[in-house]
């Protein structure tokens, strides 16, 4: 029986996932809520930065007097729960284009050239449409889910222009979606040493040592808070943000964000908060002869071996740096989708 209007949304909402949704399959768990007035926005903040529960969310539905069904094992009520518990201090816009059903786990049709038009015209309103250093295409599925392509962005205006430029197949719908992607809503301010498995931080470090490549491409560099270290990596699909991380020398400050998962900082975006003097030290040329001294032993200074002649002092080479201070992020094509894009700010 209907006895108002969240009843009859509920209602809806229940009939069109009911018939919509591919229940059948295995990671299809959805979740229905409607409430007359917004919960807190606790377990809103807790689903974007720690870890929640079905019982949780459950809880704070009949604490409120919500309206709710889980299908299957409930799962999706998590996020349902967190959508009406929401508050988005910093919101952006993402244009979502739906196929046609009878499309459906067929390979999308989409002009990759339009996307890169639109990326171009309407940057930096919109972002990760297309990753134009890389040449690469962002905003369409490669899953074999119902949308077709999503353009993010500062307005529903600026979303509408972008996708306006877009050649596609046809669509069945469209719709803009109020989102928290691209605010950085998932940091938290974190400390070396005190990293939770699975959060994403914010972390303020001084770099130990030069990077590391790897093999597969990756590069590891460790940054340091006193006795306290931890890694911290950017993975072969960073591309040319690699090139940053490569250019670190020890003793340079940073501010670095991303997951921390496996004992290590997975990185999204670094600010360099101070340059060390970029200088290494070697054993000095004999002044006397022309040859290359040997240490004398610790705190000893040098000796040249050739003609016996001493000196305290190394030689010492500065180099030019080939980064200044400021922010640097991963490209489009490795951005995750909450993470704050910079030409939306640091």
């Amino acid at each position: 029986m209907v006895n108002g209007p969240v009843d009859r949304v509920f209602d809806i909402a229940c009939d069109m996932v009911g018939s919509l949704a591919h229940i059948s399959h295995e990671n299809t768990n959805p979740g229905v809520v409607a409430v007359e007035t917004r919960p807190p926005p606790d377990f809103y903040y807790k689903t974007v930065r720690d870890f929640c529960t079905i019982e949780e969310a459950i809880a704070i539905l009949e604490a409120t007097g919500a309206r709710y069904k889980g299908f299957k094992n409930g799962r999706g009520l998590i996020g349902a729960t967190a959508a009406v518990c929401s508050v988005l201090p910093d919101r952006t816009f993402e244009y979502l284009a739906y196929r046609k059903p009878d499309a459906f786990g067929t390979p999308r049709s989409v002009d990759r050239h339009s996307l890169s038009d639109a990326e171009t015209s309407t940057f930096p309103h919109t972002w990760d449409t297309f990753d134009i250093e890389n040449n690469c295409v962002v905003c369409v599925p490669h899953t074999p889910d119902p949308v077709l392509f999503g353009v993010r962005g500062e307005s529903p205006s600026w979303v509408a222009l972008a996708r306006m430029q877009v050649d596609s197949e046809p669509t069945e719908i469209e719709q803009i979606f109020v989102t928290n992607q691209g605010t950085d809503a998932h940091l938290v301010e974190g400390e070396i040493g005190s990293l939770t498995e699975g959060f994403s931080y914010r972390v303020t470090g001084t770099v130990c040592a030069f990077a590391q490549s790897g093999i597969g491409g990756h590069v590891l560099i460790e940054i340091g808070d006193g006795d306290q270290k931890v890694r911290c990596m950017a993975y072969e699909p960073t591309k040319g943000f690699r090139n940053i991380i490569r250019a670190l020398w020890p003793g340079d400050r940073v501010l670095v964000t991303g997951s921390y998962k496996g004992g290590s900082i997975n990185l999204e975006k670094i600010c360099i908060l101070t340059l060390s003097p970029a200088m290494t030290k070697r054993p000095p040329v004999c002044p006397s002869c022309g040859a290359r001294m040997t240490s004398a032993g610790a705190q000893k200074g040098y000796k040249c071996r050739k003609c016996g002649a001493r000196t305290k002092d190394p030689q010492v080479t500065f180099h030019d740096r080939t980064i200044t201070p400021g922010w640097y992020e991963v490209p489009p094509i490795a951005r995750r989708h909450l993470a704050k894009p910079l030409c939306r700010g640091p």
